[in-house]
């Protein structure tokens, strides 16, 4: 193995993430952002692109989620050792903390591709002996914790990261800043910027913040409120001080307080949402800015299941690090297909049964529905007339539900619970099931094996909505509200079926939760089913488009040239 100094010899982009989803075993991710960041990651390797990426070790995990008798959503601590998976660099960090010196050291992991690339993730770690014991703790929990907490681990990830770079010796030509809350590095690079006049050292006119701007790319994700971290500025100067002159700082993060989005906004030079809709929905939140659109997209060889990769491999050889070869699906015979998705369904429906002692039919259409469990994401949106539910699915319908709620989301543990009673108001007459701990592990079964994917947030908050794109791949076909990325890839009755009406709105004035639950309904009960049990041609050819016209483009090879061509080369 090669020494890890040899990823220091050429400038490459440092892609700063707070999570990032590699492997189940390891568990430094929650949800959709560190999983588009692990499949980000994964396609920079198989197109050789020169990436570090930099993000938290997370000691104890997100969380493992069990639950009580009563449905109730628990949470616990996942164990797992970072010596036993990464190598430990030397070199160590200071950042300032409450007025003292915490240091960060990085383990890393090399990500290698079957094309020959190779890049290096840094695992960021303040549990050194020398710190304090509070300090120890700061990169043990992710998302865990208060506002100060937080505020921590982004000194940590942000500052922290940009000088351990630094120390090790890598050359950074860009930063590449995943959500707001890496936005922190660029106080460390405006540092670095300070123009060489004799200033008094608080003048505004001392700092460059062009020069930072042209190193920066900013991606937002989220268009949920609680998605952008806001500190008082109070706990600001207590926690981290004086990285620069807080009046500057209020001019480049906000006047009330330090909200992380509007500090990289205002030195990034280029910054993009992530679906074309979620880049018009970012331009009216922050009007003034210029923001792009690239559309998210899933690494293909990760997800798609073993015997869709099977079938691939025979029909579409090189689809792996060339997608958009999936566009010739009509080479896959039918049969082949409908074999391959069955083999999928039998292997999720063993799992099923070995993890929750429930028998589902494989000749029922399954219907799957598994994100962060909060509630514009509206999980239990379809249980909204059960009686109607009933009376459309009984015997014909089965629902495997999936996802985790943040600890401190009450109201998402709640719909979890009221999800997983349902079981006892339908009985065997349509089978609900709510699979624990929802990871990559979990979804890489149960996202191939169901028949269609479910997707009902409340419009416009789902900025992108990654999980359906991997069910694309698999041939499963989605039903989903026109949000994210659906808007694009939607031709109703062709790749899936839409929910509610056409997307026109930018804010969340307008609630469609009565006119999409109808729409839910009556496209089950009068399209979906009979086309599923009396169409079998008519099935397949849906399973093929989600395939040949989705799969194809929404993948991040394709969404990694459009960083490289529209923001790192600029």
């Amino acid at each position: 193995m090669r020494d890890w100094r040899h990823y220091t010899e050429n400038s490459r982009i440092a892609y700063f993430s707070m999570e990032i989803g590699l492997t189940t075993e390891i568990p430094t991710y929650s949800g959709g952002l560190g999983v588009l960041a692990g499949d980000t990651i994964k396609s920079a390797a198989d197109l050789k692109l020169p990436l570090v990426a930099v993000t938290l070790i997370s000691r104890k995990g997100y969380f493992r989620q069990t639950f009580s008798e009563t449905g109730w959503q628990q949470e616990n601590p996942v164990d797992w050792r970072p010596e036993d998976l990464l190598e430990l660099l030397p070199g160590k960090a200071l950042v300032n903390i409450e007025n003292r010196d915490v240091k960060v050291q990085a383990w890393m992991y090399r990500v290698k591709s079957p094309t020959g690339g190779e890049l290096p993730v840094l695992f960021l770690d303040t549990d050194i002996p020398g710190n304090l014991p509070e300090d120890r703790k700061i990169t043990d929990q992710l998302y865990g914790g208060d506002k100060e907490y937080r505020l921590k681990q982004e000194i940590v990830l942000g500052i922290g990261g940009a000088r351990l770079l630094q120390i090790l010796g890598f050359q950074v030509r860009k930063y590449h800043l995943n959500e707001g809350h890496a936005s922190l590095l660029t106080l460390e690079l405006l540092n670095h910027h300070r123009l060489h006049v004799e200033d008094t050292w608080d003048e505004r006119a001392s700092w460059d913040t062009r020069r930072v701007q042209e190193k920066c790319v900013f991606t937002t994700h989220t268009p949920v409120e609680a998605g952008h971290d806001r500190f008082p500025y109070e706990l600001v100067e207590r926690v981290m001080g004086a990285v620069v002159p807080i009046e500057l700082l209020k001019e480049l993060g906000g006047r009330e307080e330090l909200n992380m989005t509007m500090l990289a906004l205002n030195l990034s030079h280029f910054v993009n949402g992530v679906a074309k809709k979620h880049g018009e929905v970012s331009q009216a939140l922050f009007p003034g800015f210029e923001i792009h659109a690239i559309t998210n997209g899933i690494h293909p060889f990760t997800w798609a299941s073993p015997y869709m990769m099977t079938l691939y491999d025979k029909y579409l050889p090189g689809w792996a690090n060339e997608p958009e070869l999936l566009v010739r699906v009509d080479n896959i015979p039918d049969q082949e297909l409908a074999d391959a998705h069955a083999g999928a369904k039998a292997y999720l429906f063993q799992y099923i049964q070995e993890t929750t002692g429930i028998s589902l039919d494989p000749g029922v259409l399954t219907i799957g529905f598994a994100r962060r469990a909060t509630a514009y994401k509206r999980a239990n949106m379809i249980f909204s007339d059960p009686q109607r539910l009933l009376k459309i699915g009984d015997g014909r319908l089965q629902l495997i539900f999936g996802g985790k709620a943040h600890p401190h989301d009450e109201h998402g543990k709640q719909m979890i619970q009221e999800i997983r009673n349902q079981t006892a108001v339908f009985g065997d007459r349509l089978k609900i099931v709510y699979l624990p701990n929802y990871n990559m592990d979990v979804a890489s079964r149960l996202i191939p094996g169901v028949d269609v994917w479910l997707n009902n947030p409340l419009r416009p908050l789902e900025a992108s909505g990654t999980s359906g794109m991997k069910a694309a791949l698999n041939g499963v076909p989605n039903f989903s509200v026109l949000d994210g990325w659906w808007i694009e890839g939607h031709i109703e009755g062709v790749t899936g079926w839409s929910i509610g009406p056409p997307p026109t709105e930018t804010t969340t004035d307008v609630n469609h939760t009565d006119e999409d639950v109808q729409d839910l309904y009556k496209k089950l009960e009068e399209t979906i089913i009979p086309l599923y049990y009396h169409d079998r041609p008519g099935w397949l050819s849906v399973m093929k488009n989600a395939i040949g016209k989705n799969a194809y483009y929404f993948n991040t090879h394709v969404m990694m040239r459009r960083y490289v061509t529209d923001a790192y080369l600029h």
